[in-house]
């Protein structure tokens, strides 16, 4: 069965894009740990991080290091907090978030309802700084 990720990027689901390349997405959590909170996602199906090619595992870090960019640029945060957990859903994903601590890391304070219009903000946010940063060419439109 797919995962919810899989179904994500096949269109099935909605989600706030930001990055779309041949090999890997980028799109908002649905349960931000804090405004801008991204996920980067291969779009193939692998579900321990160990078992990812390591070339693909290089071009997920580069993807998270460019999103991390464009979210310091454009939020202002102290740091921006990079996390591979794994647990939530069986599919590699990097969780790329603006923080000011390291309790902006704490699964435990997800929103789980997020405002609508903060997300579609946070998602223009991040879609224009990785324009100004020069990747138009991979920035996904909603």
């Amino acid at each position: 069965m797919a995962s919810v990720f899989t179904r994500i990027i096949a269109g099935e689901l909605p989600a706030r894009f930001v990055w779309k390349d041949d090999q890997c997405v980028a799109f908002l959590s649905n349960r931000p740990l804090r405004p801008g909170h991204a996920l980067v996602v291969p779009r193939e199906e692998i579900d321990h991080w160990l078992d990812v090619d390591p070339d693909l595992l290089a071009h997920l870090a580069t993807t998270a290091q460019t999103i991390g960019k464009a979210q310091m640029a454009g939020f202002k945060p102290v740091r921006i907090g990079l996390m591979l957990a794994g647990l939530e859903v069986p599919h590699v994903h990097f969780h790329v978030v603006p923080i000011r601590g390291l309790h902006d890391l704490d699964f435990g304070n997800q929103d789980p309802k997020p405002d609508p219009a903060m997300m579609d903000r946070a998602a223009i946010t991040i879609r224009e700084e990785l324009r100004r940063l020069g990747f138009s060419g991979f920035v996904a439109e909603d």
